[in-house]
């Protein structure tokens, strides 16, 4: 299978001029201006969770009486009283104390910028999620999950063969990777671009702008004078996008770190029309096996944070728009000897955005028993990642022929996690 991948990052190439406005884009253009100048689309975000997140301290099941037995240091405290709607402003963040959702589970209390999207019905939790596959190695787990698989690598990622085929009017910036190379999730057939730091994007000489293009205009190659062209398209599209300030919406990437500033380079492109239709970001740090306590809080300060001003500074927008979170597995339900925990196997995923049905936990949740527990020590996992992903692909994206971006998989009966 032939991969049209177009890397962009650092400067690479330096490129002049705006020059004609590629044709894709003022079909977009016409297109935008007949709808009132917004010209809108569906986006699914995926965010992977590197190093296999600590779902039960994440969203706390602090009615679990074992949960406190097993994790006598590490356990999050249960909320001393319900957090109604109109508490959604009190900050949590510096504070051990749950944020109780349906007296059942709680959030951490640095999820705290959450808080208003469940409240409001956009945020959704799948609790007791994963892969049947057992492994607990990162490599291999990240690998079948950002394939899209169980126990087989298929070197393509389920994201990239979520999206329909290209077409003459298709965006070269339709599916986005952000950092400096193309995610797993993302590989494959359908075209797709790194974007590490789009202010690096910068255009200088014309006519060495002019001998590239030309280079790559007369290639006999199709695949690399449409590669060359698209690559071009998108030079152009970034320099023109640079060229405009940008101030986001009542949003506060600062206290996000690598995510935050990620989600706001998404922001801009989204808001500048350019035919994003599928993204990936990742948050890495997740790894705990010692003085978990201070590091998960600080990490989902800045995953909370990312999230909650990337929704704010989308508005309304966000009615287009599907974040889905995820991590390769979960972690061990006892804490060990050094304040950490070790790798496990269920985890959760999280879904935001203004199509979901928010203000629930979705999934069965298993127990955390002795004999509820896979293999005697971790959350067993009751609903395959795959069942989540894939009501969001043909839900959202309108890809129905899910046995081609799962192959071999058969879904269960669908979480209803959308409003359709």
């Amino acid at each position: 299978m032939s991969t049209r991948r177009i890397f962009l990052r650092d400067s690479a190439i330096v490129l002049a001029g705006i020059g004609a406005v590629p044709s894709w884009l003022a079909r977009a253009a016409t297109l935008a201006d007949q709808n009132g100048g917004d010209q809108r689309r569906k986006v699914l975000v995926a965010i992977f969770m590197r190093g296999a997140a600590d779902g039960l301290n994440i969203v706390v099941p602090f009615s679990e009486r074992r949960y406190h037995e097993l994790r006598p240091t590490l356990r999050i405290a249960a909320p001393t009283r319900k957090v109604a709607a109109s508490d959604s402003g009190r900050d949590n963040r510096f504070s051990n104390e749950a944020i109780d959702l349906d007296g059942t589970f709680a959030l951490h209390g640095a999820l705290q910028p959450l808080k208003p999207l469940w409240d409001k019905g956009q945020l959704a939790i799948v609790e007791a999620t994963g892969s049947p596959d057992s492994s607990r190695s990162h490599f291999d787990a990240q690998d079948f999950m950002e394939s899209g698989t169980t126990s087989k690598n298929l070197g393509d990622g389920w994201l990239n063969r979520a999206l329909p085929p290209a077409t003459d009017g298709t965006s070269p910036l339709r599916a986005v990777t952000l950092g400096n190379q193309v995610a797993h999730t993302l590989r494959g057939e359908r075209e797709v671009i790194a974007i590490g730091n789009a202010q690096q994007f910068n255009l200088g000489n014309s006519e060495a702008t002019s001998i590239l293009e030309s280079m790559y205009n007369s290639s006999n190659d199709p695949l690399w004078g449409r590669t060359g062209r698209n690559a071009f398209e998108v030079m152009k599209i970034m320099d023109s996008i640079n060229r405009d300030s940008y101030s986001p919406q009542d949003g506060e990437y600062n206290q996000g770190g690598q995510l935050g500033r990620s989600l706001q380079q998404l922001a801009r492109l989204i808001k500048a029309n350019v035919g994003v239709e599928a993204a990936f970001a990742e948050i890495d740090g997740w790894d705990h096996h010692g003085n978990e306590g201070p590091q998960l809080s600080e990490r989902l300060r800045q995953f909370s944070s990312a999230l909650s001003a990337f929704s704010q500074d989308m508005g309304d927008r966000m009615e287009d728009i599907v974040i889905i979170t995820m991590s390769e597995f979960g972690r061990t339900v006892e804490e060990n000897g050094d304040a950490g925990t070790d790798h496990g196997h269920g985890s959760l995923m999280m879904v935001l955005g203004g199509p979901v049905k928010g203000g629930k936990v979705y999934g069965k949740w298993p127990g955390l028993e002795k004999e509820q527990l896979f293999e005697g020590r971790d959350l067993a996992v009751t609903t395959d990642y795959r069942d989540v992903l894939g009501e969001l692909v043909r839900e959202h994206m309108g890809q129905k022929d899910l046995d081609s971006v799962f192959p071999g998989f058969k879904a269960g009966d669908p979480l209803g996690l959308l409003r359709v």
